[in-house]
């Protein structure tokens, strides 16, 4: 079992920037590839980024490529999500989640998941 708890979300200004952390607890961390996902209201589930088990391949999704960058900290059984330049089409739970095998991008792939943190952003 892995346990993730996701923080850093809140209200921001449109342009403005968030960091969310996700800590994990339980297994060996850095087995795991990692990824962040956002669902806004009436909207499917959507993958924003993923990072593979040591920090050296990332992927982004295309609206949020140029303006988030994920990285981790096996240390710290910790991976982040630096949101700069949000926008309120951002507006969403971000949700982290880990994967045994990195690379795919279906939701179903990833085994465990956190609660989520609101992310707000206001134009």
């Amino acid at each position: 079992q892995v346990q993730l708890v996701e923080s850093g979300g809140g209200l921001v200004q449109a342009g403005g920037s968030l960091r969310l952390s996700c800590a994990a607890s339980g297994r060996t961390f850095s087995d795991y590839g990692m990824g962040w996902f956002r669902q806004a209201p009436g909207k499917e589930r959507e993958v924003v980024a993923t990072i593979n088990w040591s920090g050296s391949i990332t992927y982004y999704a295309e609206s949020v490529k140029g303006r988030f960058t994920t990285s981790r900290d096996n240390a710290k059984n910790t991976v982040y999500l630096q949101m700069n330049n949000l926008k309120p089409e951002d507006t969403a739970v971000y949700y982290c989640a880990a994967q045994r095998i990195w690379g795919s991008l279906d939701p179903r792939s990833f085994m465990y998941w956190g609660q989520g943190t609101q992310v707000t952003v206001s134009s």
